[in-house]
């Protein structure tokens, strides 16, 4: 049965029904100037293999936003079960006035955006276009290095489903 019970809103519907999709975590970041920055991001998808490109969709109030459009590169790191808190850190929860970077190693491809550690997929990109809504940016980022992380072959995915944290579970 649907729910009839829904706010007037369309964008509250949006992100009502949206709660109902599951999705995985990553950290996107770039560099600027010899600076690090970085945000969680859960709007991450391939958009084509050949060529190969993927997207983030990116807040325009996050600090990050103009950076990223700025170094005209980002990477993301696709984060694995033990790294909730690190989600929690670049998402702003823990203490949104810190170099979330701070106390962190990370590590580059080919662009020199960072990445980090212990993550289960890393992706390092060139910035090829954009899209804007009133408030989202979406970045589509061709692809010019990508690995996978043997330690952590096999992982669990940190997943986002209403509003938790989640596992995947066997049956």
């Amino acid at each position: 049965m649907i729910d009839n019970h829904l706010p007037e809103d369309p964008g509250e519907q949006l992100r009502l029904a949206m709660r109902q999709w599951a999705s995985g975590i990553g950290i996107a970041a770039t560099e600027v100037d010899g600076v690090r920055y970085g945000l969680t991001v859960s709007s991450f998808t391939s958009v084509s293999v050949d060529p190969p490109v993927v997207l983030i969709s990116v807040h325009q109030d996050a600090q990050a936003h103009d950076l990223i459009l700025q170094a005209g590169a980002f990477g993301v790191t696709l984060l694995s079960i033990k790294q909730q808190q690190l989600s929690d850190r670049f998402a702003g929860r823990l203490d949104p006035d810190t170099d979330r970077f701070d106390g962190l190693e990370s590590f580059t491809l080919s662009t020199g955006s960072p990445l980090l550690p212990g993550g289960l997929a890393y992706f390092d990109c060139h910035l090829i276009g954009t899209f804007e809504t009133e408030t989202t940016t979406v970045m589509f980022g061709e692809v010019v290095a990508a690995r996978t992380s043997p330690e952590e072959a096999g992982g669990q995915p940190l997943l986002y489903y209403d509003r938790f944290y989640r596992r995947l579970a066997d049956e």
